[in-house]
Order: structure tokens, then C-alpha cells, then sequence
């Protein structure tokens, strides 16, 4: 079940709001790759730090 701003991992409800859509962004990319949930959680959090780390520099 693809994520949305509304319905998210409890673990994202921390992040800052461009940071969570870039972790539904990613999160649901891998969800359509196949990745289980348990996985792509912590991969999309991750990848969605960094993101927002770099982005922030720009």
C-alpha cells in the first residue's frame, strides 16, 4: 500500500515536512521495486536525510 501525506511509516512523523514527502517519494519508489516495507522504511528515511542535508545547501 503506496504511502501519502496523510497516511506515513510512525517513524517519519518527525521529520520535517520536506523531508517526509521526500521519504513517501522514495519509500514508495521502492515499495513498486519490490522492497518490503521493513526494509524500505529505514532506506527511504535514510536517503530522505541526505536529501534534505544536501538540498538544504543549495
Amino acid at each position: 500500500m503506496p504511502w501519502t501525506k496523510d497516511d506515513y511509516p510512525n517513524s517519519w512523523k518527525n521529520l520535517k515536512k520536506s523531508e517526509r514527502e521526500k521519504a513517501i517519494e522514495i519509500g514508495n519508489a521502492l515499495l513498486k521495486d519490490g522492497y518490503p516495507e521493513d526494509r524500505a522504511i529505514p532506506i527511504a528515511t535514510s536517503k530522505a536525510e541526505e536529501w534534505y542535508k544536501n538540498h538544504k545547501k543549495s
